[in-house]
């Protein structure tokens, strides 16, 4: 090893400084990282010491430990509740690990199969979370992942070729989705989508504007951002891509405004805005965009990233109202829960003044788009939708969920409203107090209460009833429902059963949302 990587320190003082058992009398420093040996440089029982990046008390666990001071898989996968705390809040993301210790959500999984997850000390949670939309089937679904043993002789990731896995799901979800969109792009996420519909929209117009909605979120890179809808995330990046136009979402003459004033290249909303709130638009306004579009000469973009493929109680969110865009873009659910695969659709006209003929064909590619374990999950996820009719499982158990979510809101107060399609509902939250507690706090309690009474019914559900849930990132007072297609009506008795133990203990909740907003004064 060369001798620049590969130091060696012998004196005692650096032992006791770090403070190591006095039989240590030898230290090493690789890449950064103080490591120990005991006598005969003995591999085995090794620990991590000191401050170098992957140091103790991040991580002390037992075992055998890389020379070079890594952790590897093996010993990751046992990695305690603390160890993996410490070394996310030092490595990956402090912020958001203090929010997720503040409400409860700091557990450390480590199984699970189908709506189940397990903690370390084998506690079991029903996921209502879904993973935003992207566990179509729970967790680890056995047929799914047959399907990637199938594949697993197969290139996953060879350009130079026309995949074969590739062309199979392009044909699949031409078979399935509406209309004439029958020529697909394969990418890793719904923002990558989003940012291959825009330049898709762009190069086929030869236009630059785009209206969005307010409340929309597309996604957070750049493009998929300036089309967003919540000021928070996008103002730290500005300035961000020029031309995108802001109109309220359900708005027919707000929309119609910004088309006469615009030469726009495409209209980009979704069905339902998940992330809004999962904020249903009136009856009928899909069809009257699709209407206006036509009429000024505009592409429309439907991103039905979270609603599609079964979500909402149809294969896709449009086709409640029988509408058909130009671009559609699609992840999430796609994968099976179990590989990262998005792709944008569209007609073959557009497709054709975008991308079409040898001097266009590899304007818009991607690396990881479309390889072979990705496109085996989305065969499968695609035949087992159809075949079990997951979409119409979605529409009845829907409505059974809405109608219990509904009767508690003619209960208890604190519920504002109640809101979705299929499998994919919101619950807003109102002002948990009025009165004399409300000008006590000079109104703080409620001004906390819009971003966080979601959030802390999510850490009771949680913690009392081990239902996983979360807010929505658009409007933090709505807690999102989304379980998985295969969810059942028993679980869905228990997860309205302990919301209405909640609801009941509501003083429960007014105290801890007390105690936050005293510590903040």
């Amino acid at each position: 090893m060369h001798e620049n990587v590969h130091k060696t320190v012998s004196r005692r003082s650096e032992a006791r400084l770090l403070g190591l058992p006095a039989r240590v009398f030898r230290l090493r420093k690789v890449y950064g990282t103080w490591k120990t040996w005991e006598s005969g440089d003995n591999m085995a029982g090794m620990r991590l010491t000191g401050d170098g990046p992957h140091d103790g008390p991040d991580y002390q666990g037992s075992g055998k430990r890389s020379i070079y001071g890594l952790i590897g898989l093996d010993n990751a996968l046992k990695l305690s509740r603390k160890e993996s705390g410490s070394l996310f809040a030092k490595h990956v993301n402090p912020g958001l690990k203090t929010m997720l210790s503040a409400i409860g959500f700091d557990k450390n999984f480590v199984a699970a199969e189908g709506i189940f997850v397990y903690d370390e000390a084998g506690t079991r949670y029903l996921d209502f979370l879904g993973g935003y939309g992207s566990l179509p089937f729970g967790h680890n679904p056995p047929d799914i992942l047959a399907g990637l043993d199938k594949a697993g002789s197969r290139p996953n990731y060879l350009q130079a070729q026309a995949s074969a896995l590739q062309a199979a799901l392009a044909h699949d979800l031409a078979v399935i989705l509406p209309g004439d969109l029958s020529m697909a792009f394969f990418c890793n996420s719904g923002a990558e989508a989003v940012e291959g519909a825009l330049k898709m929209a762009r190069i086929a117009t030869g236009k630059q504007v785009f209206v969005h909605c307010t409340g929309a979120f597309h996604g957070k890179t750049l493009g998929a951002l300036s089309v967003g809808g919540r000021l928070k995330y996008k103002a730290p990046f500005e300035p961000l891509v020029p031309g995108c136009v802001e109109v309220p979402f359900g708005d027919i003459k707000a929309l119609e405004g910004a088309l006469q004033r615009h030469k726009c290249a495409a209209v980009i909303l979704e069905p339902i805005q998940g992330e809004a709130g999962v904020v249903v638009p009136p009856e009928g306004y899909l069809k009257e965009v699709r209407e206006l579009t036509r009429a000024y000469d505009t592409l429309l973009v439907l991103d039905e990233v979270q609603t599609g493929l079964g979500r909402t109680g149809k294969m896709f969110a449009c086709e409640h109202e029988g509408v058909v865009p130009d671009i559609m873009c699609l992840a999430k659910a796609l994968g099976g829960g179990v590989m990262p695969l998005g792709a944008t659709v569209a007609c073959r006209s557009v497709w054709e003044k975008a991308y079409g003929g040898l001097s266009k064909a590899i304007l818009h590619t991607s690396t990881f788009g479309g390889g072979a374990r990705a496109c085996a999950a989305g065969l499968m996820t695609v035949s087992k939708l159809v075949e079990e009719d997951l979409p119409g499982r979605a529409a009845e158990l829907g409505e059974y969920f809405l109608e219990g979510l509904m009767t508690l809101k003619q209960t208890y107060k604190t519920v504002k409203e109640v809101r979705g399609k299929g499998l994919l509902i919101g619950v807003e939250f109102d002002k948990p107090v009025e009165g004399l507690l409300d000008k006590l706090t000079a109104g703080a309690i409620n001004e906390f209460a819009k971003e966080y009474y979601a959030s802390l019914v999510a850490g009771e559900l949680l913690g009392k009833h081990q239902v996983i849930t979360a807010y929505t990132l658009n409007n933090p007072n709505v807690m999102r429902l989304e379980p998985p297609l295969v969810v059942t009506k028993a679980q869905i008795d228990y997860v309205l059963n302990a919301l209405e133990d909640i609801f009941a203990q509501k003083k429960g909740l007014l105290g801890m949302a007390l105690s936050v907003v005293s510590k903040r004064s």
